[in-house]
């Protein structure tokens, strides 16, 4: 670097921003970037945009990209709290891919944005390690993203972490919830713990901190910020199996605003999602946070997963056959509702 450039980079670190940190980043997170790549992916990191091909879909009638974006949200506290950064990243990847495979799209390549005060090499890195880790989950590359840094807009201690996943499905195939007809049954698919929904309710409720978040709780079998930063769990895979062995009719991801909010995006008009509660095991994150919070559990089933983060609806002459092929496939299933013709209610609690 000659001398001119040298006085630019001095000023500019004066100001709060480390180009050197910036670049150490960069060369930190190479070879976790590098463990996502697939068939697809034109070049590696470091360019003005990422590029992947679509040549290995040609046998597709009409291919239809499909994309997803979203932030991980107010967890990212509990992972300041704790200072530990290797597992949000998978929380990033989870939002993203879960929905686009709501359609029944093959997840393609992901990209990720980071927002800091302060750039700090070995913490962007291990940000990066579970959004790579998430992408390797979901079978997508990660080729591209931005690592911004923002001093005097966020705390040098703190961040924001958003991504967008882009995934390839032919046309034909979309999973729109048009052939769902009354009677067909809803199948809960077993979520890893919170997800990252509710930690705004979750933070006020159980106020977590240096002091707490190290404390075992029995009912989880894990420390209460260990349970809390557990990440989200990634139903890629397992959603493809299902396509690839039955009709699956319609698909719902369990996110923010829970059962009542989620289960009928899937739905045509005139049909309603007549939930069972009872019908599935709660886990005891949820009851805990029932208990201390003194909360109701239909407002509960409003704003959590209550350990369900996928709904899937089959003909009945298919259900049993799917649970049983969800548990071969390492997964918790279980029978939670119906499909049922109604004018007035798009959602049933029974």
């Amino acid at each position: 670097m000659d001398n001119k450039h040298s006085i630019q980079a001095d000023s500019y670190k004066f100001s709060g921003v480390d180009i050197a940190a910036g670049y150490e980043s960069v060369d930190i997170i190479k070879h976790h970037v590098a463990k996502t790549m697939r068939q697809g992916v034109i070049g590696g990191i470091g360019g003005f945009g990422g590029l992947f091909s679509l040549a290995d879909f040609k046998h597709m009638q009409e291919p239809v990209l499909a994309s997803g974006t979203d932030g991980v949200g107010t967890k990212l506290k509990i992972a300041f709290v704790m200072d530990k950064h290797d597992t949000i990243g998978i929380d990033c990847v989870a939002y993203s891919v879960n929905d686009i495979i709501c359609t029944g799209a093959e997840p393609l390549y992901f990209l990720d944005y980071i927002a800091c005060g302060k750039v700090v090499p070995e913490r962007v890195g291990k940000i990066v390690e579970g959004v790579a880790l998430g992408c390797q989950m979901a079978n997508c590359a990660l080729i591209g993203g931005e690592t911004a840094e923002m001093p005097g807009f966020y705390p040098e201690d703190e961040y924001d972490l958003a991504g967008t996943a882009v995934g390839i499905i032919d046309r034909k195939d979309i999973i729109d919830g048009s052939k769902i007809a009354q009677g067909d049954v809803l199948i809960g698919i077993g979520s890893s713990g919170l997800h990252s929904n509710g930690y705004s309710l979750v933070r006020k409720l159980l106020q977590p901190s240096k002091d707490n978040v190290g404390k075992y709780i029995d009912e989880f079998g894990c420390t209460l910020g260990e349970e809390l930063l557990a990440p989200t769990k990634i139903y890629v895979k397992t959603i493809l199996s299902l396509i690839e062995n039955y009709e699956i009719k319609g698909v719902s991801n369990i996110t923010g605003g829970g059962f009542m909010e989620n289960v009928p995006r899937m739905l045509p008009k005139g049909f309603a999602a007549k939930i069972k509660t009872g019908s599935w095991d709660v886990l005891p994150i949820f009851k805990y946070l029932e208990n201390i919070g003194k909360l109701d559990t239909i407002e509960m089933h409003n704003i959590f997963n209550m350990g369900v983060g996928m709904v899937v609806a089959v003909s009945r002459d298919d259900a049993d056959d799917v649970v049983e092929s969800l548990y071969k496939l390492g997964e918790t299933a279980f029978i939670i509702g119906e499909v049922a013709e109604d004018s007035d209610k798009d959602f049933i609690y029974v």
